[in-house]
């Protein structure tokens, strides 16, 4: 694979200075974009929920194989997608895709409160799952995905790609192999989300399952806010843009401190606007500061908000990120770009003994070489779920307006019998784990 064709494919920026010479070098010499494979042997794609995202994601996976079914709860969408893939079988109920033999790989781009009931069927019924982020609407959704992952043998992909951006996982070597000193202080900036409202009821658009679409969650009468794009405003079916954004920066940052597969101690947060009643219930602005077990703190905030401890966002830098922070200096990273206190802390090439994180160029790549290998995927369950839990209790923190314990071993809030009540949310029937 030549420079070019790796920039277009991994999706660098086409100025190469977004990645020091060294650093884009090692990547290049990886090569891990595969060819697909042979005709009569090209994997077997389904996609279960064909909005804008998921029809993405299912377009870098046809690469690999051919689109065999599609399934959405409404209508124009199932139109929609089978205008792009019109051999593929369409269905609105997700299980029916289960029982084809021909899917190999399922591709669930769903509102969020439906990843894990969908992921759950698609494994046990022995296809390998991509699944956007963030996975679960709950901890113990969580749990019961690390499990099925384990006793299914299934690969399961979570869809936290900044993990297959080389300047992501730079800053997370630089961090954890101490380029930048001790490891003090991760700042994480997030987009606000929207406060708008009240909102009225309206009839269910022809052709659309709202009752499906619900599935899960508690039924009301069917609003337009609450649906597709803007579903992930609403406490009830997401997190807001802690579990959309966050899903991406606070994983990198559970990524730099070497807590993946752990998390952190503490959450202690707060909302800064109230919410307009009958609106949206997914805080838009908040703060809120993690502690790790070896005293690291990450402070997560909203851009338009004002910061803890008199820290303001630089004026001049409006995307959101991250910035780790240590006793001899800071990295600062985003989509597309990657800067450092020191420059010679970018340019000087990683010791030959430092620790190296786990490579992955693409991410879709990576998933169907983990199928057809059986090696773990990059961003796998656990991965997917530990990134999710600290999303869930930065939201569960907000919300209470306080501080929570948390025990990361046992997966258990600490002396709180109130906070601890969130790990888990009423399922309605007849949706729950034993349905798929």
């Amino acid at each position: 694979m030549n420079r070019r064709k790796f920039i277009q494919t991994t999706g660098i920026a086409a100025a190469t200075t977004a990645l020091p010479g060294w650093y884009l070098e090692e990547c290049l010499a990886q090569n891990s974009v595969s060819k697909p494979k042979l005709a009569n042997d090209r994997l077997g794609v389904a996609l279960v929920g064909c909005g804008g995202r998921g029809s993405g994601v299912a377009e870098a996976a046809v690469y690999y194989g051919e689109m065999v079914a599609i399934c959405d709860v409404d209508d124009a969408k199932l139109a929609k997608a089978k205008q792009k893939w019109p051999q593929a079988k369409a269905f609105k109920d997700f299980r029916k895709v289960m029982e084809l033999k021909e899917v190999d790989i399922v591709v669930c781009g769903t509102v969020d409160h439906w990843h894990t009931l969908v992921s759950l069927a698609a494994m046990r019924a022995g296809k390998d799952v991509y699944c956007e982020k963030p996975l679960t609407l709950t901890i113990d959704e969580g749990k019961h995905l690390v499990a099925a992952e384990k006793k299914t043998g299934r690969i399961l992909q979570t869809g936290t790609q900044q993990r297959s951006d080389p300047r992501f996982r730079l800053a997370c070597e630089i961090a954890r192999n101490k380029i930048i000193g001790d490891l003090k202080e991760i700042d994480v900036y997030l987009p606000a989300g929207q406060r708008l409202g009240p909102f009225k009821t309206k009839p269910v658009p022809n052709g659309m399952d709202w009752d499906m679409w619900q599935g899960q969650t508690p039924y009301v009468d069917y609003v337009q806010e609450r649906a597709h794009r803007l579903f992930r405003y609403w406490w009830e079916y997401s997190g807001g843009t802690m579990t959309d954004w966050g899903a991406h920066h606070n994983d990198i940052a559970l990524w730099a401190t070497g807590f993946e597969r752990s998390g952190p101690i503490s959450a202690e947060g707060r909302a800064l606007v109230d919410m307009i009643p009958d609106g949206f219930t997914a805080a838009s602005e908040y703060e809120l500061e993690y502690v790790y077990p070896n005293g690291v703190k990450h402070r997560c905030r909203t851009t338009t908000a004002n910061a803890w401890n008199g820290a303001v966002l630089d004026p001049n830098r409006q995307q959101h990120g991250l910035r780790l922070t240590g006793t001899n200096g800071w990295v600062w990273v985003t989509r597309g770009a990657i800067e450092a206190s020191d420059p010679d802390i970018l340019k000087t090439p990683l010791p030959s003994s430092a620790e190296r994180l786990y490579k992955s160029n693409n991410h879709m790549t990576n998933f169907v070489e983990s199928v057809r290998s059986r090696k773990q995927a990059i961003c796998d369950a656990e991965i997917g779920h530990r990134s999710a839990t600290m999303c869930h209790l930065g939201v569960t923190a907000v919300r209470l307006g306080r501080k929570v314990q948390w025990n990361p071993k046992k997966e258990k809030f600490i002396g709180d019998i109130e906070v601890a009540k969130t790990i888990s949310r009423p399922m309605r029937k007849p949706w729950d784990y034993d349905m798929v």
